[in-house]
This record gives structure tokens, sequence and C-alpha cells, in this order.
């Protein structure tokens, strides 16, 4: 039983640093959680890239004289900091696209590194854009997207400076009101419109 318990504690520090690294992406990007295996199968490759980087790469880079109780006590830390860094990097470059831009460019795919085009519409034209949303019922709500959601199928916007469209092209503020949150489960269709468009440009 101890032998058992001692085999299990040293997979889980073995496996620790992918699973620190794999937390780190999912919570800064907007990927969906995978479920337990996939989890492990992640953690997995994030562990033995983490792993070559802390044996092999590092020590190669910066050279190593031998084992001291100063390098053994880094043995351990190294690939939980090399974790950390891996996670943050994997993240940077799922946020940003920058890999898949890269890949794009030299035409080996047409992908994005976004979890949905939902997301990557809103990536690329959110931050530049009004919207108009489409509600259920008809209705239209003009306005500053500050926030929206990573999923169309739960969560909210927030609106600033809203207006709400008629059907002549007119437009009526919502007089007193700062912002409006609107469930996406209510939007059916989303327009961006140009900066100019507010000024009737």
């Amino acid at each position: 039983m101890s032998w058992a318990s001692s085999e299990a504690v040293g997979l889980l520090v073995f496996l620790l640093p992918g699973f620190v690294a794999a937390a780190i992406f999912y919570s800064l990007t907007s990927f969906p959680r995978p479920g337990a295996f996939d989890r492990v199968v992640v953690a997995l490759i994030f562990t033995a890239v983490g792993q070559m980087i802390a044996e092999y790469g590092l020590p190669a880079i910066i050279g190593s004289s031998g084992e001291t109780p100063a390098t053994a006590a880094w043995k351990f830390l190294l690939p939980l900091l090399v974790a950390v860094a891996l996670g943050l990097g994997a993240a940077v470059l799922s946020n940003t696209d920058f890999l898949h831009w890269l890949l794009r460019r030299i035409r080996l795919t047409r992908e994005t590194s976004y979890p949905s085009e939902w997301y990557s519409t809103f990536a690329r034209m959110g931050d530049g854009h009004y919207i108009v949303l489409h509600l259920a019922g008809e209705r239209r709500l003009y306005g500053y997207a500050e926030e929206w959601p990573s999923n169309p199928e739960r969560g909210h916007f927030r609106i600033t400076e809203p207006e709400w469209l008629n059907d002549e092209g007119g437009r009526t503020p919502a007089e007193g009101v700062s912002a409006v949150l609107i469930p996406a489960t209510q939007v059916t269709m989303i327009e961006f419109m140009p900066f100019s468009y507010r000024n009737g440009g």
C-alpha cells in the first residue's frame, strides 16, 4: 500500500506542471473546459513539453556545472515555472490569433485560434464598431458593446450609449440610461456598424 501511495504521489508531482499550465490556459481563454479525460490528455501534452524544456532546453541554454543543493531545489521548482510560462504563452497565442495568423499567411490553414466564429467576429470587430442587436419581437437596439458573451447561448451584452431603432431608420436615445444588459438568448442577429455611423457618416 505504501508503494502504491508513493507511486501515486510521484505521478501527481510529475503531472502537476501540466495541470497548472492547462488551468492557466483555460482561465485566460474562452475555450470551454473539456471533460475529465480530455483534461488529462491536455495536461499530459503540457507536461511532456514542459519536462522537455525543463530537463533539456533550459540546462543547455544556461549551462550546468553539476548537482548542488541549490540546483536540486530548482529541479523541483523549474517545471512549475516552465508550466506557468507555457500556460501564459498558449493563452497569448490563442487570444491574439498570432500562430494561426502566421499559418494563414503561408496558406496552411484558414482556421483561427478562437473557439468559434462568434468569438472570432467580436475579437476582430468588437472594439472598433457599434452594434445593432436584433431582439426577439423585432426590436432593435443600437449602441456600443462594452462586454459581450463568449458563447451565444448564455451570458449578456452590456450596451452603453443605447438607442432604439425604428423602421424608418430613426434612433431614439434611451434617456437617463447609462447601460443596458441584454441576454444573449434574446438576440437573433447582430450588425456591426463603423464609428462614423454614430454621427450619420
